[in-house]
């Protein structure tokens, strides 16, 4: 049953292509046995599903995924090794969850804030809304906001581009908004919300959590409103252990839509994609972190060989480098757990962690932002061990030889920070979009470009090209929003929040 409802969402999108012209026509092609209206839990369900499934997919892996060298990328996607090419469907596809999310406030219950039957669905789906939305900003800067998604009435094919820095100031408010809403004795979306089943508290502790990840993104850029939005976020419940955790549940006894996106990178993707990068397999060799044989594979010549050992591909690598590389040398994701159909219980495809959270909570402490830096250690340490435990690692106790990289003790500022984004970074893996906005924020690990300059004189990317269709249907608002950009729309411009 649960797959079956997941495949019918699919459906839900061509519900929203059909309009009638005319009031008689409508009628006329009404027949009495046709739905009249969308369940607001089918949208929500589509929503949240589609927009965790995207970033583990065989492309973002190996674009975003190789930027910040988790995946080894290759020469089927010219974009991990730094060649320019406008990222039209990611743009397309984020639009698209917008604009269907957003139909529950503008057409579903629009005027209904005040109705317990409706007032916390649409608390909730605004909360959904907002994280799409960071998510659109984050990955390519100023993107047209304000007058878009206002519904059916007021549709503007000629958006402006608002800048980040609203952006982010609106979002914030309107968190603080659906949160003000979210009420205990209301309505929910009962089983069709995939993240918490309609716990009107897990809502509340997420909102929060969003809005803690909203302030710690731009602490960089505005640190006053950083501090205030943090600082309010950390004073309230947040996500509070990995049964708090937002996800989405796969099925691997489904279709390869339904099974995990990392599962259907191998699946369904291309055998010169499946590799590892070099940094991430180094960094779990030689810091002997207990996740390396559950989330990399042997190479198939070490094991022929009779002493199993890992190795990742380099990034970004030139023509000759890559007509050196015998793949055999070299790993892929774990066959036993990520690459592995039969593996059970199927991995959840994770949309925010408790983990994600205790992060944060690290870095805002350091910072005396809801917390006193001596609090920061404890809130570090209780996101690695939740990241450990995270299925399908499931280590709950850690290793003496891996006691380590759990401390604080004798480190500077800088030093404590590079272990907290060294450890989300891995924490990150299969969420490819958090984890490359995630490393431009906080500048950790060190990575080193790989060799091939392609279009950015070979530095790493620092943000994605606004589609080809805004020069074309939209080029005075897409030309104002160019200007502002250091680079212009390239790869090496860098939104308004990245200062590393």
């Amino acid at each position: 049953m649960k797959s079956i409802k997941i495949k019918s969402l699919v459906m839900v999108g061509a519900l929203f292509v059909a309009q009638g012209c005319t009031e008689d026509f409508e009628k006329i092609n009404t027949p009495p046995t046709t739905l009249s209206t969308i369940d607001p839990g089918l949208i929500l369900s589509k929503a949240q599903k589609d927009a965790a499934f995207s970033e583990g997919y065989e492309y973002p892996n190996n674009q975003f995924g190789s930027w910040i060298q988790h995946w080894a990328g290759g020469v089927l996607i010219s974009s991990s090794r730094y060649i320019q090419q406008t990222d039209d469907n990611l743009w397309n596809d984020h639009y698209a969850l917008i604009r269907n999310i957003s139909q529950i406030r503008t057409q579903l219950l629009k005027g209904r804030e005040n109705d317990p039957k409706a007032r916390t669905k649409l608390a909730i789906a605004r909360i959904v809304e907002i994280s799409i939305w960071q998510r659109l900003t984050d990955l390519f800067g100023d993107v047209p906001f304000s007058e878009t998604a206002l519904g059916v009435d007021a549709v503007n094919n000629q958006p402006k581009f608002d800048t980040q820095d609203a952006i982010y100031k609106k979002l914030i408010q309107d968190l603080d908004a659906a949160l003000s809403q979210i009420t205990p004795t209301d309505d929910s979306y009962g089983t069709a919300d995939y993240y918490f089943k309609g716990n009107i508290t897990q809502w509340k502790k997420y909102g929060n959590s969003l809005k803690l990840r909203l302030g710690m993104r731009i602490r960089y850029a505005d640190a006053a409103l950083a501090q205030k939005t943090v600082t309010e976020a950390m004073g309230q419940p947040l996500l509070e252990s990995n049964t708090d955790n937002a996800a989405v549940p796969t099925f691997n006894d489904a279709t390869n839509a339904n099974v995990h996106p990392v599962l259907n990178h191998w699946l369904a993707g291309s055998p010169d994609l499946k590799y590892l990068a070099a940094p991430l397999v180094a960094q779990l060799v030689n810091s002997k972190d207990p996740r390396l044989a559950r989330l990399v594979q042997p190479t198939v010549n070490s094991v022929k060989a009779g002493a199993p050992a890992y190795k990742g591909i380099g990034v970004a690598l030139t023509d000759e480098l890559l007509k050196t590389i015998i793949k055999d040398d070299y790993s892929t994701a774990s066959q036993t757990t990520f690459f592995n159909k039969a593996y059970s219980p199927a991995i959840a495809c994770l949309a925010m962690s408790y983990s994600d959270v205790c992060f944060y909570k690290a870095e805002a402490a350091l910072e005396s932002w809801g917390a006193t830096p001596d609090q920061a250690e404890k809130f570090y340490q209780d996101g690695v061990r939740a990241a450990l435990a995270q299925n399908p690692y499931n280590i709950t106790t850690v290793p003496a030889d891996f006691q380590k990289e759990l401390s604080f003790t004798g480190l500077s500022k800088d030093e404590k920070l590079e272990k907290i984004g060294t450890q989300k970074w891995i924490q990150l893996f299969g969420r490819s979009y958090e984890a490359f906005i995630e490393w431009r924020r906080m500048g950790y690990p060190a990575l080193k470009a790989g060799p091939n300059l392609g279009s950015t004189n070979g530095q790493i990317p620092r943000r994605a090209i606004y589609s080809s269709r805004e020069t074309l249907l939209n080029k005075t608002n897409y030309d104002e929003a160019v200007k502002r950009l250091a680079n212009g729309n390239s790869y090496t411009s860098k939104v308004w929040w990245d200062k590393k």
